[in-house]
This record gives C-alpha cells, sequence and structure tokens, in this order.
C-alpha cells in the first residue's frame, strides 16, 4: 500500500523534473512487481544521472521488494544523510525495516515519525502495519482507525485492518473467549461482505466450540465457485464429524473428492483426498484407508500430509509405532508442524512414553503460544498423575436374608510416571436377620504399582484383615499380586495371584475361609469392531475345597458414540467339593448370556453406563433357569479435580455371590484430586 503512495509521489516528483518519460518504464516495472528488472533498470538510469533522488528512491525499493532488505536500508540511511529531513526518503527507509521483518526497530521510527507527522497518511499506515506484524493488535487497530479518518475510503487501509482483525481474534481464540472473537470477526463484513477469510475462520471457531451447525452455514455461505465449494465441502465433512455423524461425514467426503476431479488443482486435490481418507478411518474403514494412503505415498513420496494420515490410521487401529514413526517423519521435513508436534505427543501417550509425551506437547507450545489442545493434554496427564482420595460406600442385600455395608477408602500417590503406591481401608459389617450372626470386616492395604516397560506393569498389594464375629476373631494376611501387559496390539494380558479371605456375609466371615486366586484375563480387540475377553481362575481354599472358574466373552462394537457393544457371555465353574449348605459349590455349574452395555453423555460433565444380560443356567443335573443381571451408573464431574458417581446392581446368577443367592447393591463413589499437580511436576517442567 506505501508502494502505490509512494509511486504518486515519485511521479510527481519526476513531473517537476521534466524526465517523466526517462523513467516510466521504471515506474511500471514497480508497480507491476517485476522489481528484478525494476532494479536493473534503475542502476542503469542512474549511470546517467547519478544524483536523481526520486531514481536513487525507485532503486532503493527495487532492491529491498527483491529479496535485499539490508542492502536497501543502507541506500536510505545514505539518502537520508543528503535529505536529513525529507519525508520521501524517512518513510522508505522505515519501510525497508519492515522488509527486512525488523519490526522492533522499525516500531519506534514509525512511532517518531507519526509525532511529528500526524497527518501524514502512509507514516500513520505504516505504523498500523507495524504494530500488526509485532501481534499488537489492539494498539494497531488504533493506529489504523487514525489512518482512516485521514483517508475514510482508502483500502489498503481497510486491507490492513481486516487482517489486524483476523489477528486479533486468533488471539481470542488462543485465550479460549470465543465470543469476543467472534464479535471482532463479524466486524471484517462491514469493509468486506462476505469476505472469505472472515468466512472461514468463523467456522473453524465454531469447530473449535462445536457448534456444528454454525460451521456449516458458514461453509455453504463460502461456497460461491467450484473451486470454494470443494473446500466447502471438506470443512462440513470435518463439522460431520464433530457433530458425531461420522457416515454423513464420508459421504460429503466423497461427493468433494469427485468434484475436485473435475479441476486441475493439485493442492485442494490433495486437502481434499485427505479429507476423504480421514473419513474413512473415522468410518473404520482401515484397510481401504490404508490401500489409498500407500497408492498415494508410490506417487508422493515422503509428504506430511501422507505421514499424518498414516499416523491417524496408526492411532486408530492401535499401531502406536508406526504413528510415532510417521510423526518423527512430519518433524524431519518441518520441526514446527503443529500436527507432527501434538500428533506425537499422542502417539507417545498411546504408547505408554509419557514423559516423552510430555516433551513433545511442550515442543508444541514452543512454537504455538498457550496453543488450547497442546495446553488440554497436558492437563490431561497433570490429572493423571496427581494424587488421589477415592471413597466408595455401598449397601447389599439378598433374598437369604443377609445385608451388609461397606466402605472403602483409598489414597493413590504416583512418585512418577513409573512408580506409584496405595494405601486403603475397607470395612464391611453383615448381618443374617434370619440366624442372627453378624460379623465385620478391617482390611487394611499398601500397594505399589510400577511400570516396568511401556505397557508392562507390576502390581502389588500387601495387608491384613481384622475379622471379628459375635465370639471371636481372627486376623489374616492379604495379598494381591498382578502382571498386567500388551504384548501386541489390540491385546491386554494380565497374570495374577490373590489371598484374600471370604467375607460375604457372617456365616462365612466365621468360617475364616482363605481363598488362593490364581488367574490370568486376556482380551483380545480387533479393527473390525470384535471382541474377546476370557478369564480363567483356579482357587485353592483352606477348606481344602478347590475351584476352577472359565468365563468368557464375544463381542461386537455396534457404535462408538455411544458406546454400544453386544454380545454372548458363557460360564463354566466346578467345585472338588459340594457343601451346598455353607456355600454355594456345585461339581458342575454353566452359564449363557447375550449382554448389552451401553455408555455416553448426558451432558459435558455427566455420564452414563448401562449393562443387561440375560439367559440360562444349569446347576449339575438341574433343569435350565433363566438368570438376568443389570447395572447402571450416573458419573459427574464437580469440578477438573472432584467427581462423584452412583450406581445400582442386581443379579440372580447363582455364581454371582458365594452363597448363591440373587443379591442387589446400591454404592455411592466420590473421587478427590487433593493436590493441584504431580508431586513430580518440577521434573514435568524441566522437559519445557
Amino acid at each position: 500500500m506505501i508502494r502505490f503512495y509512494f509511486f504518486l509521489i515519485a511521479m510527481f516528483i519526476f513531473v517537476q523534473s521534466n524526465a517523466q518519460n526517462a523513467m516510466q518504464e521504471g515506474f511500471s516495472l514497480l508497480e507491476k512487481g517485476d522489481f528484478e528488472q525494476a532494479e536493473s533498470f534503475f542502476f542503469d538510469y542512474l549511470k546517467t544521472d547519478a544524483e536523481n533522488k526520486t531514481a536513487k528512491l525507485c532503486y532503493g525499493r527495487a532492491v529491498g521488494l527483491s529479496g535485499e532488505p539490508e542492502k536497501a536500508t543502507k541506500l536510505f540511511a545514505e539518502l537520508l544523510e543528503s535529505y536529513p529531513n525529507d519525508f520521501e526518503v524517512a518513510i522508505n527507509y522505515n519501510e525497508s525495516f519492515l522488509w527486512a521483518k525488523k519490526y522492533a526497530e522499525a516500531k519506534p521510527l514509525y512511532a517518531q515519525m507519526v509525532k511529528e507527522n500526524p497527518d501524514k497518511f502512509a507514516a500513520v499506515l505504516g505504523y498500523a502495519n507495524t504494530l500488526s506484524n509485532l501481534k499488537e493488535y489492539k494498539a494497531a487497530l488504533q493506529v489504523v482507525e487514525d489512518a482512516l479518518k485521514l483517508d475514510p475510503e482508502n483500502d489498503n487501509a481497510k486491507v490492513s485492518r481486516k487482517f489486524m482483525r483476523l489477528g486479533f481474534a486468533n488471539e481470542y481464540v488462543n485465550k479460549q473467549q470465543y465470543a469476543k472473537a467472534e464479535t471482532i470477526l463479524k466486524e471484517i463484513f462491514i469493509d468486506f461482505p462476505e469476505d472469505k477469510d472472515a468466512l472461514l475462520n468463523l467456522a473453524n471457531l465454531y469447530l473449535i466450540v462445536k457448534n456444528v451447525k454454525g460451521a456449516k452455514n458458514m461453509y455453504k455461505r463460502y461456497a460461491t465457485s467450484p473451486k470454494d465449494s470443494i473446500t466447502a465441502l471438506n470443512g462440513i465433512a470435518l463439522a460431520e464429524h464433530i457433530g458425531e455423524d461420522d457416515k454423513i461425514a464420508l459421504k460429503v467426503a466423497e461427493t468433494s473428492k469427485l468434484k475436485v476431479s473435475k479441476l486441475k488443482d493439485t493442492e485442494l486435490t490433495e486437502r481434499t483426498y485427505d479429507r476423504y481418507i480421514q473419513a474413512l478411518i473415522w468410518n473404520s474403514k482401515f484397510i481401504s484407508a490404508r490401500q489409498k494412503v500407500d497408492s498415494l505415498e508410490a506417487i508422493h513420496p515422503n509428504r506430511n500430509w501422507l505421514h499424518a494420515l498414516r499416523a491417524t490410521l496408526g492411532l486408530y487401529t492401535g499401531d502406536s509405532k508406526i504413528s510415532v514413526k510417521s510423526y518423527n517423519s512430519i518433524l524431519k521435513n518441518d520441526s514446527a508442524s503443529f500436527d507432527g508436534n501434538l500428533g506425537k505427543a499422542n502417539a507417545l501417550f498411546a504408547a505408554d512414553r509419557i514423559m516423552p509425551a510430555y516433551k513433545s506437547a511442550y515442543n508444541t507450545l514452543k512454537f504455538y503460544d498457550n496453543q488450547k489442545d497442546a495446553l488440554g493434554f497436558i492437563e490431561k496427564l497433570n490429572l493423571m498423575h496427581t494424587p488421589t482420595v477415592e471413597e466408595h460406600v455401598a449397601y447389599t442385600f439378598d433374598n437369604g436374608k443377609n445385608s451388609a455395608f461397606f466402605t472403602n477408602t483409598t489414597v493413590e500417590v504416583p512418585f512418577s510416571t513409573k512408580f506409584r503406591t496405595t494405601l486403603s481401608y475397607f470395612y464391611r459389617t453383615t448381618e443374617n436377620s434370619i440366624s442372627g450372626n453378624k460379623a465385620n470386616s478391617h482390611v487394611l492395604l499398601a500397594g505399589l504399582q510400577y511400570k516396568m516397560i511401556p505397557k508392562t506393569t507390576l502390581k502389588a498389594v500387601l495387608g491384613l484383615n481384622k475379622s471379628s464375629f459375635t465370639t471371636d476373631s481372627y486376623t489374616q494376611p492379604v495379598l494381591d499380586v498382578k502382571l498386567m501387559m500388551q504384548p501386541f496390539k489390540l491385546q491386554n494380558l494380565s497374570l495374577g495371584y490373590q489371598r484374600e479371605v471370604q467375607n460375604f456375609n457372617a456365616d462365612l466371615i466365621e468360617r475364616e475361609i482363605v481363598q488362593h486366586h490364581y488367574g490370568l484375563t486376556y482380551n483380545l480387540g480387533t479393527n473390525v469392531n470384535f471382541g474377546w475377553f476370557t478369564q480363567l481362575m483356579h482357587t485353592q481354599q483352606s477348606d481344602d475345597n478347590v475351584r476352577n472358574l472359565l468365563f468368557t466373552s464375544l463381542y461386537y462394537t455396534l457404535s462408538k458414540k455411544p458406546a454400544l457393544k453386544m454380545g454372548l457371555n458363557y460360564q463354566y465353574i466346578t467345585f472338588k467339593d459340594q457343601v451346598p449348605t455353607i456355600y454355594f459349590s456345585p461339581e458342575i455349574y454353566q452359564a449363557f448370556e447375550i449382554f448389552a452395555d451401553i455408555r455416553g453423555e448426558i451432558s459435558e460433565k455427566t455420564t452414563y453406563m448401562a449393562s443387561a444380560a440375560t439367559g440360562m443356567q444349569k446347576v449339575e443335573e438341574d433343569p435350565y433357569t433363566a438368570i438376568f443381571r443389570a447395572e447402571v451408573a450416573l458419573k459427574h464431574q464437580y469440578s477438573k479435580r472432584l467427581s462423584g458417581s452412583i450406581y445400582g446392581k442386581y443379579s440372580n446368577i447363582a455364581s454371582a455371590t458365594a452363597a448363591g443367592f440373587e443379591f442387589t447393591e446400591i454404592g455411592l463413589k466420590v473421587k478427590w484430586l487433593f493436590l493441584k499437580k504431580p508431586l513430580f511436576y518440577e521434573k514435568i517442567q524441566k522437559l519445557k
């Protein structure tokens, strides 16, 4: 904008010097942006008229705008020595610092110039642009208003104000002050109705706040040409995904892909295929997505958008190693890449490499100050490693007239991302209203959990169980040791030993039955929504009885939001000795079930879960009988550090209790992060 203003001044000076025809070609080259040719022209011209100020100014501008701003600054500085009070020379000198992106050095020069020449439009606008480049948008907008008072209809000033508003709005977005950002963006329409940049920025803002309808409306307004309609469709596909309608997102992406094939626009084609493959991934069409990425990489090797797609595919399919590798490829090409840095943080988290994940997230903030997603990711990790106390109270009763109340208080203290300790106190009191027997148990436990390597954790809990009943009491040690690992992707394996004392009802507490459980649990996930869970347990008891248990479940995920799965369960139990008058102990027990489980959100801070199963059970040679069990729970996040939930469950499955009765349980859980940050927070801060 200053170039055009200077051009008019130069023309005026030129006319005054009666040399218009001689330099007209050079002026035209400057105006058209042919700076290298303009530089050659004025260099040759100065050979014949070495002291022509206008020619020197034009030569300096051509030099600076063709990529040598420091040389231009030097040329203008020499001119200033000859013309110390010349406004045209001074303003070109100031502007040369903008070409060199030395905005901090330009700021005081423009401030002084505006102070001395408050009525000079070019000086005021130059100062406003300098402040804008320094991201001092509030001050820049105030100064550009002063420029527009001098020339109310100046298009260059209006364009500058538009970009200042875009920058200022982005600052508010980063501060999560979305309403202010929206107001500033809408002000752009005063000067530029239906401005494309404003529409896209508003659409992005609405996507951030999950205003799907608002985002789609902005994209529809943006679609005023074949090319822009494809950009709009790509945005609408993303909006549908955020609105949790991935099937529609894929249909929109397919339409966009079809349209872009009719245009010869490489960049737009890549963006469209990027969105299309993302939509395939959202819809769990992983084989198709992988094939598309493979074929495109064969044509376009080492492209960041394809690396990002392969990384996303890895995260969705449980292959975090390939995700980390792909994000590293992005960062090798562009160390400041937002997708590369924060994507790598998420991939490292999925790989259970927590400290490197922290480091990658902080690295994101080096390039993108106060970025919402990076801050949210770091906060999530902090909350996971902040000391907690949890209280669990419940009341149970069954049709054998047994009732019980228990409370369990657990304190968990992580000392690092690898090591944490627990201390818990459990109290249970139980009574049978028919026999009048009463008993209670006090269990004090101390535990530790150590991550040996990523995705392999050893957990050990040791404590004492003191049980008291009508005529006596006893104390027994309790122990729980478990090795939890993920041997392969989408697989979880747990091996464990547990020593506990049976405490379901007063009669069993009085008998002091110690149980030694040797267990294995295995869960296999797949990328086609099927899953398989199996539990094997061998139990040796102090009364010389032996129990063997097999539970296996084949399930299918019907939807992700809400998370709905259905499946089939099979349970098989045997006991060496049958003592039905004391506790449920058939020689053979089998149960077949069909079940459904749903989990979702009621609001941003309130979630729910409900599950139910029904089927048939067979105890030894008895006839099959119907079984039913159900559980519902409601959880509310009161704050980032406090949550609570209530639940209820019912079961008439014979194996559900040691006595074989149907029972009901109602409970309450409260969890509080009693510190504001992890104990090793200072160590985390060193990763910045």
